[in-house]
């Protein structure tokens, strides 16, 4: 009998299943066993609260009384929530951002769809370093476009020869994650700067603009003095995605925004295309009570040192259970190796012990899993014993 979905969105369901799976598998083991005997960490759910301030803004917001409170508005955004996004970023990035160079969007995963369907032309290739976060393939799919991977170094840091050798006639675009899930690191100011170079100079061979696309929802969640380098500073094609998803712990709220540098090429054009987009593919505009809040909250994020104690106390743990980790320096995720090939099946000796991981191969990095530490800090405790039991089935 012929299949009643897409073919294509089958196979996409296959390549999605690990983290679904997980997910699934722990919500049956939670009904056998109880929550507190299960140690899920697959979900990269905020667990640390938002701030008192978003409380206390939100409830001030829903019963004031203005006009067209949850009407329409324009479609990058409310003007006053984009000039303060702008003059927040242009502290930031020490240029000047202005208002329409801001479009507020329904999540980061919502902005990178309007940039691919602005910037993609059917073939057109995105290239996009592993380990990475799965859907940037459906991303890039959704615009026609083709992911074009490349592996990082084994310490997570951008292989530039990898990336300049990966770029081609059809390439596009470079689309980094940093801090990047699944692995936590950051890409240092040195890395940025020489990639640049590279985009600089296989703009000019190929005759075509190669646009440098920064996914940054874990920019305010770094550890230990490090901070995110300003892509805008390096590169002047240059795009960036970004949420208050966990700068304040609204993952489920959707609000997010595309930022483009002052200096990129075609602004105009490119503001244009781009505020079509967030409209032709259905999400119209930002939630609007969201836009509201977090216009007056820029630069208001979540306790990090609540996430840097867990990453530090999960890295002792499993350091000290003979685990090769190489430790985060954001996000709130770890991806060490698995003592054997296939990430698969440690996850699932993992899961005998009712400790459950999401296998590396689900993030384009087979032979990792990754342990999503946005968790309270007695569950990492209690899941040490799992931990040192699988590992010591493979010593």
């Amino acid at each position: 009998m012929i299949m009643s979905i897409a073919v294509k969105i089958d196979g996409f369901i296959s390549q999605s299943s690990l983290i679904r799976r997980m997910f699934e598998e722990g919500i049956e083991l939670k009904k056998q066993f109880g929550p507190q005997n299960v140690f899920d960490f697959s979900l990269g759910n905020p667990d640390v609260p938002p701030p008192q301030i978003f409380q206390d803004e939100l409830r001030r917001l829903v019963e004031e009384e203005m006009d067209g409170k949850h009407a329409y508005m324009p479609n990058a955004g409310y003007p006053a929530t984009r000039q303060a996004i702008a003059g927040y970023l242009s502290g930031i990035h020490g240029n000047e951002i202005l208002l329409d160079q801001l479009v507020m969007t329904c999540g980061a995963g919502g902005a990178l769809n309007v940039i691919f369907k602005t910037l993609l032309d059917p073939g057109d290739e995105v290239v996009v370093p592993s380990p990475c976060f799965v859907e940037y393939a459906f991303y890039v799919d959704n615009a026609g476009g083709i992911v074009k991977y490349v592996a990082s170094k084994d310490d997570f840091s951008l292989d530039l020869q990898a990336i300049e050798d990966g770029i081609t006639q059809k390439t596009k675009a470079i689309l980094i994650n940093s801090p990047n899930n699944p692995t936590g690191k950051v890409y240092d100011a040195a890395s940025i700067a020489n990639l640049a170079g590279i985009l600089v100079r296989k703009s000019r061979q190929f005759g075509r603009s190669i646009y440098l696309i920064s996914d940054e929802p874990y920019s305010d969640i770094v550890y230990d003095g490090i901070q995110v380098p300003s892509i805008f500073k390096a590169y002047p094609n240059s795009i960036i995605a970004s949420s208050y998803s966990k700068t304040l712990s609204l993952a489920g709220e959707r609000i997010g925004y595309i930022a483009a540098n002052p200096a990129i090429e075609d602004e105009k054009q490119l503001m244009a295309g781009l505020i079509l987009c967030n409209r032709m593919l259905g999400f119209v505009n930002a939630p609007a009570l969201m836009q509201r809040v977090v216009a007056r909250l820029q630069g208001v994020k979540v306790d990090v040192a609540v996430y840097k104690r867990k990453r530090d106390l999960l890295c002792e743990g499993l350091a000290n259970a003979g685990y090769d980790i190489v430790k985060p320096e954001g996000a709130f995720y770890l991806f060490p190796k698995t003592p054997i090939p296939d990430d698969v099946a440690f996850a699932e000796t993992l899961k005998k012990y009712r400790v459950l991981t999401v296998p590396g191969s689900g993030f384009v990095g087979p032979g990792h899993i990754r342990i999503a530490y946005c968790v309270d800090d007695e569950k990492i405790i209690n899941a040490m014993e799992g931990f040192e039991k699988a590992m010591k089935e493979f010593k």
